[in-house]
């Protein structure tokens, strides 16, 4: 068994510099040079596009008088969702090659130079491995909706108490009342470019409303995923009574998980947000019979919606000694604290 690094091409290297991430992926092979295991990664230079936050780590190290940057980093670009990322051909020892990749990975990271190993929203089994191998398990708090035995909107609503089931429904009612339309649009319906051309527009929203937004993505982005993720990508508008774009978000469908993302607004409408997030997703899951909406990163007002907190995990590792240590047992009593704290959420809501 050996495991070799492979870069990109070199134009993809330039364009991944000038961003700060810097592509880079480790191959395994067998001794008859099969490819049995690979993990994508990118060189980082910066924090930014991950929401496993370390600026912290970044700070402390600073402080240290230790270099921080650049990082290696498994995971997918501006995406909180949990997959995998150490990946392993069907039918082979995947045990043993998660360990394999998280050894190579440690090494890759000696060989660039890079002062610590970030594996983020990894699966269960990977985290394990990650773990025997000196790394140290971060947890986070999403916020999941879960159809279970959902059938129906009313079923959704049957869960909550009284007063919370009216206030969905009055949000609800509210935007009707508005007279604003709200489609999923999908497939075929996404072919006409002007709505492509609003997508981007209605992300760029929200971007420039806030202090520390940064456009990660452009046009061609949306022109891609709309190409290349065809049955998947989906765009949920809001449109007033004369056809103006009034708000949308962009979903992601699995085949047993829906996937929302990039939220914007033309204007400010009351329950807009709530009505385009979370109800027509959570309509969606139950119409094709998904079991999880997973609607993003933040936003604890989605626990009064019916979303229930869901532990992430990543793995780290930084290669200094005094700084791995301490931030180690920083990590541990931060685990504690979101243990507790996902607790008495659900203590909250009942469960």
């Amino acid at each position: 068994m050996r495991w070799a690094f492979l870069a990109t091409l070199e134009e993809a290297k330039t364009l991944g510099k000038a961003a700060g991430w810097i592509p880079q992926i480790l191959l395994v092979k067998d001794g008859d040079g099969r490819l049995v295991a690979a993990a994508p990664a990118y060189l980082k230079l910066h924090s930014q596009g991950e929401f496993v936050f370390d600026f912290a780590f970044a700070d402390l190290a600073q402080r240290m008088g230790h270099r921080y940057f650049p990082k290696l980093l498994a995971g997918v670009p501006f995406t909180p969702a949990t997959g995998r990322r150490l990946l392993t051909r069907a039918g082979e020892d995947r045990e043993t090659l998660m360990i394999v990749l998280a050894a190579a990975l440690l090494e890759l990271a000696k060989e660039t130079g890079a002062s610590s190993v970030h594996v983020n929203f990894a699966l269960d089994d990977e985290i394990k491995a990650l773990a025997d191998c000196g790394f140290v398990e971060r947890n986070g708090i999403q916020y999941q909706w879960h159809r279970r035995e959902a059938e129906t909107f009313d079923d959704y609503l049957a869960r909550f108490a009284s007063k919370r089931r009216n206030q969905i429904k009055r949000e609800v009612r509210e935007i009707k009342d508005e007279e604003i339309r709200i489609d999923v649009l999908k497939d075929s319906a996404l072919d006409d470019d002007d709505l492509i051309a609003i997508a981007f527009k209605l992300y760029k929203t929200t971007v420039e409303k806030f202090y520390w937004g940064h456009q990660y993505l452009n046009h061609a982005f949306f022109e891609i995923a709309r190409r290349r993720m065809r049955g998947a990508l989906e765009l949920v508008l809001a449109r007033s009574k004369s056809g103006e774009p009034l708000g949308g978000a962009i979903n992601f469908a699995g085949e047993r998980r829906l996937y929302g993302r990039y939220w914007g607004a033309t204007r400010e409408v009351r329950f807009l947000h709530f009505n385009v997030c979370y109800y027509e997703g959570i309509r969606e899951c139950l119409a094709k019979k998904l079991d999880v909406f997973e609607p993003g990163a933040g936003g604890e007002h989605k626990l009064a919606r019916g979303f229930e907190p869901t532990v992430t995990k990543s793995a780290h590792f930084f290669r200094e000694p005094r700084l791995h240590g301490p931030i180690a047992s920083y990590i541990a009593r931060e685990r504690e604290a979101v243990r507790v704290e996902r607790e008495q959420m659900l203590e909250a809501l009942g469960h």
